[in-house]
């Protein structure tokens, strides 16, 4: 079936591949005010992937490019972007006047809708998130780096390891994308994190809710899009280098990279490296087995022609992740597994020693995530080709035995072969419509000695079809989805001493039934975003989302280091269905900028994990030898009611300044339940985020676009949680502070030779736990009677960015 997918794909493009007529345009880029020539000015084509620079007269040239309708970007260091769709026929000249301005709403996605466009005017709802803003804030992981917007949350197993949710809606229901290609790293694990270099990511587009159609089902919190920096202008050759240090668990992190574009041809290439200690908090001091180690390297080549462009993505992602366990001696000090030197282990307090340096401990993770990508872009006479093809391979494998240091307990082996073929129409009367096939094939196989999940193989395939046109001030979008599934998974037995073997007898036991399940449903979406004045924007939309049973929740049957539990799977799970409503509210004037978006979602058969009870009461305990308590998957149905509200205020005539106000809030429960089993579990609390910040553009001779911030965060009390069984506990409220200060420094004839952040997280070093914590359900400590390991303390962090 893969085989004849990918034949048919190649058949189709190069059937009616059909080279047509090449114009250009030019034209000269200036201040509106002054009517000075903008030199080093970015015009950006985002569906060709391709852009150039202004001269020092302010002028730019373009060729190559087909007749057709093309949504430009204009951008330049602090100046407002400007996004303008131009219809090209012929050699065209357009001059662009840019304003000094301190909002940018108006920004080109590529996520949400099938081509480029405004952001204003997808009534889907899309934050983006630039490298500007990512480097401001510190981050222990890439997950991490995205806490401060609203509506997004991360499901944390210490500081190395995160998982994204939004709206409440986190695991396999968030499609994580890495340049249009769906990431697929057993996401299912509480404790199984993002697999990708948070240096090689220049942008990252958030789509909240069902309403992307074009990467499969599964989607119904929304897609988190990962994007490579664009290729330098033509002629240009750019290195990066990019250090970090962290002070709470002296992070050290380094990122070198060259990227070009010659002659067409264009290159990226990458090596990062990072590492962590134990990361402390003031209750439980240095956590012992927090710490991490990641090496990355990537290697992006592509070429532009008349044709269109070709890009190749290689990319390799290498971690090694400690696993805290938060077991304590009876004086309060982690303790930890240790050969005693008779073939056995003894249990020891950790020193001074133990809990310094860059150590590697027991249990922990070695992740390796191979990713091959090509992204391709074919003109034809009539409309336009998208075609993705992708191969990723994540071994996973977990180490628990410190006799047996080198053998893993857990090793998965997940291969997967991506494919996304879309074809743009060209546009006819105003309506832009794409029609697409997107799927996966995928194989699991089990190389470790201890079994969680079953090896299994999955197919997925689905069509889908986008339009949109725009009236004036209205544009209304929309679209079909239809997915089909399959999950077989391999039977597995097992002798009395946990060895698999093949036939069953009196001394084995099964530990995975083999069997077959077949998903399929439909997703849609329909919407509107009606343009009220210049300034400000409403949107409306309704979506159907589809997400069918991951091998977890179906299969499962084994404790899973990290996550403090046993799981059990359903097989008779059935898949969600989500039906959500969207309305939403933008004003982007020269002194506010405000954002409204509430939201309801309703999601029959939603799928949650709830601890299992004793007969003779307490926790439901598998195994004596290691009291694990047991969790089994269920379902019910299940509303989500909530919403973002955004303000940033920058009066006149201090327009350097912002003042910026968020707040976010989710309640989710179930249907018909008692208030025991009301509320879903692992709902972010309520959250509220102010800043004061000032930016100014310009300081004495040699420092530009500097800035300066104050923040607060915070979360609410959390007591609307899963209570039965022990399931979950509330979470008291608590309040975090941060400052930074960061500036570019010209230097060598450069503006911006080096870039320089500094700031401080948590800078009160408040002790808390996150309601999203997973440390949280940790041993007591039995001197303070706390239960569970804390987050992070304060941690300050300086990062240093040089283009060479």
């Amino acid at each position: 079936m893969k085989q004849k997918i990918i034949y048919t794909i190649v058949a189709f493009v190069f059937a009616t591949q059909t080279i047509v007529a090449q114009n250009k345009i030019s034209g000269n880029v200036k201040d509106e005010i002054t009517k000075e020539n903008l030199t080093g000015v970015t015009i950006y084509i985002s569906d060709l992937k391709n852009g150039t620079t202004t001269d020092i007269q302010g002028n730019y040239k373009m060729e190559n490019i087909k007749t057709g309708s093309y949504l430009f970007e204009i951008s330049f260091v602090g100046y407002k972007k400007r996004v303008e769709r131009i219809y090209i026929e012929n050699d065209t000249v357009v001059d662009f006047y840019l304003s000094q301005s301190v909002s940018e709403l108006s920004e080109v996605v590529v996520t949400a809708v099938t081509r480029s466009t405004e952001l204003k005017l997808s009534p889907i709802i899309i934050k983006p998130v630039d490298a500007g803003i990512l480097n401001q804030n510190s981050s222990t992981n890439l997950i991490d780096a995205l806490k401060n917007i609203p509506g997004v949350n991360q499901i944390t197993t210490g500081a190395g390891i995160s998982k994204p949710t939004i709206r409440g809606l986190g695991y396999n229901r968030v499609i994580s994308l890495y340049n249009g290609i769906r990431q697929e790293e057993q996401q299912w694990g509480d404790e199984h994190g993002i697999e990708i270099d948070e240096y090689s990511i220049d942008r990252i587009e958030i789509v909240k809710g069902p309403g992307s159609l074009m990467y499969g089902s599964d989607g119904i919190a929304g897609v988190l899009n990962f994007i490579s920096p664009k290729a330098p202008p033509v002629r240009q050759i750019k290195t990066l280098l990019i250090s970090n240090y962290q002070s709470n668990n002296n992070i050290i992190g380094y990122s070198l990279s060259n990227a070009g574009n010659k002659n067409g041809i264009q290159w990226l290439g990458r090596f990062s490296n990072k590492f962590a200690g134990n990361y402390q908090n003031k209750y439980d001091g240095k956590v012992y087995n927090s710490g991490f180690q990641e090496i990355d390297g990537s290697l992006i080549l592509g070429i532009t022609k008349k044709w269109g462009y070709s890009h190749l993505n290689f990319s390799s992602f290498n971690a090694t992740l400690n696993i805290v366990e938060g077991a304590r001696d009876s004086l309060g000090n982690f303790i930890f597994a240790a050969p005693d030197g008779n073939g056995s282990t003894t249990e020891l307090s950790a020193t001074a020693s133990d809990l310094s340096g860059y150590k590697i401990g027991f249990p922990h993770q070695e992740v390796n995530h191979l990713r091959m990508l090509t992204n391709n872009y074919f003109i034809l006479k009539k409309g336009t080709i998208n075609l993705d093809l992708g191969y990723q391979n994540n071994k996973r494998k977990e180490f628990g035995d410190v006799l047996n240091p080198n053998e893993p307990d857990l090793f998965f082996d997940l291969n997967t072969f991506n494919y996304n073929l879309r074809y743009n129409f060209v546009e006819m009367k105003a309506w832009e419509t794409s029609v697409g096939v997107s799927g996966m094939q995928q194989s699991n196989a089990n190389k470790g000695i201890e079994f969680l999940i079953p090896e299994y193989n999955l197919f997925d395939i689905g069509g889908f079809v986008f339009t949109q046109k725009s009236f004036n001030k209205l544009t209304l979008a929309g679209g079909l989805r239809f997915d089909k599934r399959n999950i077989s998974t391999k039977q597995l037995i097992l002798d009395s001493l946990e060895t698999p073997v093949s036939a069953e007898d009196s001394t084995t036991n099964v530990k995975f039934n083999s069997f077959t399940k077949n998903y399929n449903s439909y997703s849609g979406s329909i919407g509107l975003s009606y343009q009220i004045d210049r300034k400000s924007t409403i949107k409306f939309n309704l979506s159907r989302g589809f997400r069918a049973p991951n091998i977890a929740e179906i299969s499962s049957n084994g404790k899973h280091e990290g996550t403090l539990r046993y799981e059990y799977g359903s097989a008779d799970l059935k898949a969600e269905v989500s039906h959500q409503i969207d309305l939403a509210y933008f004003l982007n004037s020269d002194h506010i900028t405000f954002e409204l978006t509430p939201y309801a979602n309703f999601i029959s058969n939603y799928i949650f994990s709830e601890k299992l009870s004793s007969v003779l009461g307490g926790d439901s305990i598998p195994d004596p030898s290691d009291p694990t308590p047991a969790y089994k998957f269920t379902q019910g149905n299940a509303t989500l009611i909530g919403g973002e509200i955004y303000i940033d205020v920058h009066p006149h005539p201090f327009d350097w300044m912002h003042i910026e106000n968020s707040f976010s809030y989710v309640r989710a429960t179930q249907s018909n339940q008692p208030d025991s089993t009301m509320y879903l579990p692992f709902i972010p609390a309520p959250r509220y985020r102010g800043e004061l910040k000032a930016q100014l553009k310009k300081v004495g001779k040699n420092l530009t676009n500097a800035f300066i911030k104050f923040g607060v965060d915070y979360y609410f009390q959390q007591d609307k949680y899963f209570q039965a069984y022990g399931t979950e506990t509330g979470t008291p409220a608590y309040t975090l502070l941060s400052v930074g200060v960061g500036t570019n420094v010209k230097a060598f004839n450069r503006p911006n030779f080096m870039s320089i952040y500094l700031s401080a997280e948590n800078l009160a070093d408040t002790a808390y736990q996150s309601h999203l914590s997973r440390l949280k359900y940790a041993p007591q400590n039995p001197i303070t009677g706390r239960k569970g390991v804390y987050n992070m303390g304060r941690n300050i962090s300086l990062k240093l960015i040089f283009n060479l």
